[in-house]
């Protein structure tokens, strides 16, 4: 949010520096993010002289150029090329010196120089309205009045004005200083806490009246629920023109753009008082009635922008006898908008319910000034004062005069909220005592009222402006700000208590196996929980069920929460790819979210994505592609490192997946692997192979808490290993060699391990070669030649049998 210092001072009379204002208003919970200059002439006319055209002919070498001599009051008249048609002999003219900043209507800063235009040289620059900031003409040069000194600088003939804007960034709560009068209100009582007095000046309205009642317009409101308070009057018999410089200044200030007279109107009023209004052009207004209510579902509905949107059943809107003419509290038609032919008016000032409008906004994607202040809540007490307030304005600016009553539809009266304060818990959540006569006086500054006071404490009544004020805890922190954080004492001691913690612990796990990952040069991402519908689609059968749909979603990019944490690593991925990243390695600890029937669930992941080269490009390392073995070694470790040692793989049937398998235990699944669909690839326009592992977090947590870490001797007799080269049909898996080893000899043999396979020309058409170690032990004695040799003839009479296999 932008406020105006210049603005701030029509509110409070203060002639402090712009940054000790800054440190204030951060230390009363308005932080000021920043201080920026502001020149209502951009550049603030520096370099800009009135010279007198001394003569002027035409240009040797150009049609349309005039080579002029001018005075400029110091040195040797300078020659200036000019191009304007209206530049002539004895005009006093605006003139850019040498090493003078213009800028264009974009802000762009150009620099004037000496150079040559055609063969003739060119010492300065004759400037046109627009090219000074000054207006939007450029039909010609400026011509000065003949009266005006030569070198008179231009900004002593043309006012610029001077003004700092504090960029403050207001927390959603903070509704009651959402504008330049809220701002001030709160700077006046960080003032008085530090002993200075300020009387807080506010517009008078004590002028407005009634000329004559020509234009009545009826206001009928149906829904009280969503507009419980709704004032109009009609103003007749105005001029809409260019606002005067001192309102586009202030607009410009907080970076608004002018657009006429009574539109600026409404929009200084929003800024100075926080009260959103709007004008109708009253002639527009059918059966002179306002009509504010809701309309059916896909009502059509065109917007000041041009844009048609279709209407929902619970959007409130202003409407006259025949159409509607306004998003209530968001956006106007475009059919009754104020234009330069406008001579009479409808204005409108009201409090709509601040749930419906932030709902019908994020219905259509529309987010302006006025809804922003209607969502948090504006003060339903302000709304007659500002519609007076805009209605003198106008007359003053536009002219007119005043044609109606107010109507004011206000059934049902706001009261103040009715708060009690101890001064125990005061005490007991600052941390320190502060004297009850400077409690009283900041409540003072604050608009609470002390209805009564007793021993332990004081009965308050909170204004309505103050929305985010209904508890006893809200009242202490409005005290805190205001007295100080800085001024409350800290202790130097700190006392802090160790929790016992499991080593199970969710995040312990996460942080140990994080770290294990990134040892071997995974990076983490984290990635947003809502997700595009579109991805739905392509779980199909891996889902079932129902997506967590957003009611108001940012948009169709954002509409659900994810089903699968697959997804979210592929727009990674794909956005690294693009940048020139082929070579991944990510992992993401999330959630998934799932409705079945009128239940939501949400299950922990842990997901890993591999990509390219295992390395990167490197002289002293050979590239060498990631594979679904790679991956899987990487899962195994990571289930080592939990004590998960024998998890059991079964075939993977996913629409994820071309290829993969699903490790289990204690008949939970725990991850699944494998190859992702090169069809869910291209939809994300990535044209290279992507590993993918799919941790369930919820199953690997209930395994590990009841895992007991176990030890045991290293044995002291020495391992055998004992290789066979075995010819097997194309059919035959690894899994299968595994399982039949351990089922023929289940106390001696301890690993087998596939270490090479062979296809090719040498081996009959649909066999393959495996060449598989088996590693052999006793812990009790060392083996001998006879032991290892009958164990080994077992093991072959067993993969001949029911394998088929050969010994090459």
């Amino acid at each position: 949010m932008q406020i105006s210092y210049n603005w701030l001072k029509q509110f409070l009379k203060l002639d402090w520096e712009a940054e000790k204002t800054a440190e204030l208003l951060t230390d009363l919970g308005l932080e000021v993010e920043g201080v920026t200059s502001f020149e209502s002439v951009k550049g603030g006319l520096n370099g800009i002289v009135v010279g007198e055209v001394l003569s002027c002919i035409k240009h040797p070498n150009a049609d349309k150029l005039k080579l002029t001599t001018v005075n400029v009051g110091a040195g040797a008249p300078l020659q200036i090329v000019c191009g304007a048609p209206n530049v002539d002999k004895g005009q006093k003219v605006p003139v850019a010196t040498i090493g003078t900043t213009l800028y264009t209507p974009e802000g762009e800063a150009w620099k004037i120089k000496k150079g040559k235009i055609r063969g003739e040289v060119s010492e300065g620059m004759i400037c046109a309205e627009d090219e000074l900031g000054l207006g939007s003409s450029h039909d010609g040069i400026m011509v000065l009045d003949n009266k005006i000194p030569v070198g008179t600088p231009a900004s002593e003939i043309f006012s610029v004005e001077l003004d700092e804007v504090f960029e403050i960034g207001l927390t959603p709560n903070r509704a009651d200083a959402m504008s330049h009068y809220g701002v001030a209100r709160d700077l006046k009582a960080g003032l008085r806490q530090k002993e200075i007095n300020k009387e807080l000046i506010t517009p008078s309205v004590s002028n407005f009246n009634v000329d004559n009642r020509s234009l009545k317009m009826l206001v009928e409101v149906e829904n009280s629920k969503l507009a419980p308070r709704y004032c109009g009057v009609t103003i007749s018999n105005l001029v809409v023109q260019p606002s005067p410089n001192w309102l586009k200044n202030r607009l410009k200030a907080i970076g608004l753009k002018p657009i006429n007279n009574v539109v600026d109107a409404t929009n200084y009023v929003l800024h100075e008082l926080g009260q959103p209004l709007h004008a109708f052009d009253a002639d527009r207004i059918h059966g002179r009635k306002v009509l504010v209510k809701t309309l059916p579902a896909g009502t059509k509905f065109m917007t000041l922008d041009g844009e048609e949107h279709s209407l929902h059943e619970d959007d409130l809107m202003i409407c006259d006898t025949e159409k509607p003419m306004c998003l209530a509290g968001i956006f106007g038609g475009i059919n009754t908008g104020v234009t330069e032919s406008t001579t009479s008016i409808f204005l409108e000032s009201a409090y709509f319910d601040p749930v419906s409008i932030r709902k019908t906004a994020k219905r259509h994607g529309l987010n302006t000034d006025a809804s922003f202040r209607f969502e948090r809540g504006i003060d339903i007490e302000n709304v007659e004062y500002a519609l007076k307030r805009a209605a003198l304005l106008i007359k003053e600016i536009a002219g007119g005069d005043i044609t109606s009553d107010i109507e004011d539809f206000y059934p049902k009266k706001i009261e103040e909220q009715q708060v009690f304060l101890t001064f125990e818990k005061t005490y007991s959540l600052i941390g320190q005592e502060i004297p009850q006569d400077t409690i009283k006086s900041i409540l003072a500054s604050l608009d609470i009222k002390v209805k009564n006071v007793t021993e332990t404490g004081l009965g308050l009544s909170i204004p309505c402006y103050r929305v985010d004020v209904y508890r006893e805890v809200d009242v202490i922190e409005e005290i805190l700000r205001v007295y100080g954080y800085n001024n409350i004492d800290f202790k130097t001691k700190l006392n802090a208590s160790v929790a016992p913690v499991s080593k199970f612990d969710d995040y312990k796990l996460q942080q140990k196996l994080g770290d294990q990952l990134a040892s071997i040069g995974f990076y983490e991402i984290m990635a947003n929980s809502l997700t595009s519908a579109a991805y739905t689609e392509l779980l199909d059968s891996t889902i079932v069920h129902e997506p967590v749909k957003m009611l108001n979603p940012l948009s169709n990019d954002l509409s659900v929460m994810r089903q699968s944490m697959l997804f979210s690593g592929l727009e990674a991925i794909s956005y690294n790819l693009n940048r020139r990243k082929p070579n991944l390695k990510l992992f993401e600890f999330g959630k998934t979210y799932h409705q079945q029937n009128d239940k939501k669930i949400e299950n922990k992941h842990l997901s890993l994505f591999v990509t390219g080269n295992r390395n990167q490009e490197s002289w002293s390392v050979h590239e060498k592609p990631s594979d679904f073995f790679y991956l899987k070694s990487v899962v195994t470790n990571l289930l080592e490192r939990l004590g998960i040692t024998d998890p059991q793989p079964t075939p993977l049937e996913n629409t994820i997946f071309s290829e993969g398998i699903t490790l289990r235990a204690s008949k939970k699944e725990l991850v699944c692997i494998g190859l992702v669909k090169k069809s869910i690839l291209k939809k994300l326009d990535i044209k290279q192979d992507v590993l993918y592992a799919d941790f369930n977090w919820d199953h690997i947590i209930s395994l590990t808490s009841k895992n007991n870490i176990q030890y045991k001797e290293i044995p002291k007799n020495p391992e055998v290993r004992r290789d066979f080269a075995l010819l097997l049909n194309d059919s035959v898996t690894f899994n299968e060699i595994h399982q039949i080893g351990f089922q023929t000899e289940k106390k001696l043999l301890k690993t087998i391990n596939l270490f090479d396979v062979y296809t090719g020309e040498k081996l009959p058409e649909g066999k393959k070669s495996y060449a598989v170690s088996f590693t052999l032990q006793d812990e009790q004695k060392t083996l001998t030649d006879k032991q290892i040799d009958k164990i080994m003839a077992k093991l072959q009479r067993r993969y001949e049998e029911e394998l088929g296999a050969e010994l090459r």
